[in-house]
């Protein structure tokens, strides 16, 4: 996570109204600041991943390569005779046909190295952390971006879910676009908890303040007989 971003806390108690927005500014009044920012929130991108560690690996195994490599060739301009491998790695591509099976099982590992790196050099990455509404309105805000770790997300719509008349249990899943919340009722009518469960975690999604608004799946059934 960038040093500009900043994670919900996690906890027990209510969501509150808005909650990941800024709801005033230095030296503003309360109410100003709020309601700039519940009016609209512009939307947010995706964190991105440093990929620290396959660009580690990367420039570790560069390195080594080029370095053997040079090492190589400043020998051989010695009039020193040149490494065996690289002689034999010469002789077998110059020799080998294309059709062998070490060449094919050579290039198709090459091919996937090549397409994994791609995808990490295109791809976001930090698919845990759901990006939030930035506030508008509100000075000296454009720079700062707040990120909502999913699993904390889902231990508050779940303390929220278990708060609903007959509710026994509930497990909720976080995804960046749907949100499953799968429940057992021990008593009260199905559809009555289905329709308070659904309500609950509404209101409780939309106060998360997430720049994307993800949609929600409910599924209230009996708790198993035995």
């Amino acid at each position: 996570m960038s040093a500009n971003t900043w994670r919900q806390p996690t906890g027990d108690g209510d969501i509150p109204p808005g909650a990941g927005q800024a709801t005033t500014s230095a030296g503003n009044p309360p109410g100003k600041g709020t309601a700039a920012v519940h009016r609209a929130g512009r939307p947010a991108r995706r964190f991105w991943s440093a990929r620290r560690i396959p660009a580690a690996i990367v420039a570790l195994l560069s390195v080594a390569a080029i370095g053997l490599l040079l090492y190589d060739v400043v020998s051989v301009r010695a009039d020193r005779p040149g490494m065996s491998w690289r002689r034999r790695l010469a002789e077998e591509l110059a020799t080998r046909p294309l059709h062998d099976i070490w060449m094919t099982v050579g290039a198709a590992v090459a091919m996937a190295l090549g397409l994994w790196l791609f995808l990490l050099a295109v791809t976001p990455g930090l698919r845990g952390l759901l990006p939030m509404r930035q506030p508008t309105g509100i000075p000296r805000t454009g720079e700062v971006r707040a990120g909502l770790d999913r699993h904390a997300a889902a231990l508050l719509l779940r303390d929220r879910a278990v708060r609903v008349s007959g509710v026994q249990s509930a497990r909720v899943d976080v995804g960046r676009r749907k949100v499953k919340a799968r429940a057992q009722a021990h008593f009260r009518d199905l559809n009555e908890v289905h329709a308070d469960l659904d309500a609950a975690l509404s209101k409780a999604v939309t106060n998360l303040g997430l720049a994307q608004q993800p949609t929600l799946d409910v599924r209230v059934r009996r708790p198993k007989k035995g």
